[in-house]
């Protein structure tokens, strides 16, 4: 095991699909390894220090997501020294549940690969935030940072879920299967969900250990992770949950980033709009949006509710 910081140049933006993919496995094969892990997926490993970034991502999330279309934990190599395993999907949304990805953990575990590490950190978002929580139980003690992940999509469980009817035809049950009680062996883990998608709420409510703690992001939609990264915090979302510094009070503090996120902003607008029970708070947020004149949409919203005689 190296114990050093990798420095490494990728321009990957401007590849197509099959460039892209030759290019990250030529860094990941100079600094690490690149291996398939059956038809769909693959495995991108960077050697470079003692601390591992876990991560399950999709060829397509990244290319959409990442201003440099690399690995997420790619930037964690180059800043931190870390080192980073990326477990990519071919395909867009993927609970990794084929048998190729169960047999690369259980190698890895007969390995001892991530005995060589001093602190391992997994993380995914949606059905990757699945796979993060349900694989972390390969190394046990680690910590996990799971973004709305599923608790699983086993129907006797999940009834209730009816958003990825495809999806249940996949083995849930087997092996790596229940998510909460894979996490129950990590030191830390947290959920990260949006408690007015109902599903996402009754997901995390299903991992219930005393080693996770949940916090709430009202609002944000769908795809807070890509909210996250738009706000520039998730980057330290992950250092914090690394360290084992990540806690109620220091999620508030980044989650104030959204006060000056406009597509937030807008949602909630929206939201309460619709909602017409909070009038008052309606008109505050407006009178917020249309400071500088520069959000006619607001400032006309605004002026309908001092008509009606809304006051601050």
């Amino acid at each position: 095991m190296k114990d050093m910081k990798v420095v490494f140049e990728f321009d990957l933006e401007d590849l197509d699909r099959g460039g892209w993919t030759r290019r990250v496995e030529e860094i990941s094969d100079e600094y690490g390894h690149a291996e398939p892990v059956g038809p769909n997926h693959n495995a991108y490993f960077i050697d470079a220090g003692r601390t591992l970034l876990v991560t399950f991502e999709s060829v397509a999330g990244i290319r959409r997501a990442n201003d440099d279309a690399a690995p997420l934990g790619w930037q964690f190599v180059q800043s931190h020294g870390w080192s980073s395993l990326t477990l990519m999907s071919d395909v867009e949304v993927d609970w990794f549940r084929a048998p190729a990805v169960f047999g690369y953990f259980d190698r890895m575990i007969d390995d001892g690969f991530f005995d060589d590490f001093d602190q391992v950190l997994f993380y995914g978002a949606g059905a990757a935030g699945y796979a993060a929580a349900a694989f972390s139980v390969a190394a046990p003690d680690a910590r996990v940072l799971a973004i709305q992940p599923q608790a699983t999509l086993e129907v006797s469980r999940s009834r209730w879920d009816r958003r990825f009817p495809e999806a249940r035809r996949s083995d849930f049950v087997s092996r790596f299967g229940y998510a909460p009680m894979m996490v129950e062996t990590a030191e830390d883990v947290w959920i990260i969900h949006d408690p007015s998608i109902i599903e996402d709420a009754m997901h995390a409510q299903l991992f219930a250990g005393e080693n996770t703690t949940q916090l709430t992001c009202p609002y944000i939609g769908p795809d807070a992770d890509r909210a996250f990264l738009s706000m520039d915090i998730l980057p330290e979302l992950i250092e914090q949950a690394m360290a084992g510094e990540l806690t109620p009070a220091t999620y508030a503090l980044l989650w104030r980033a959204r006060q000056t996120h406009m597509p937030y902003m807008r949602t909630l607008f929206h939201r309460l709009e619709m909602a017409e029970t909070h009038p008052r708070l309606l008109a505050r947020l407006c009178r917020k949006l249309a400071a500088g004149g520069r959000r006619p949409m607001f400032a006309k919203k605004l002026e309908e509710l001092e008509a009606e005689g809304v006051t601050l």
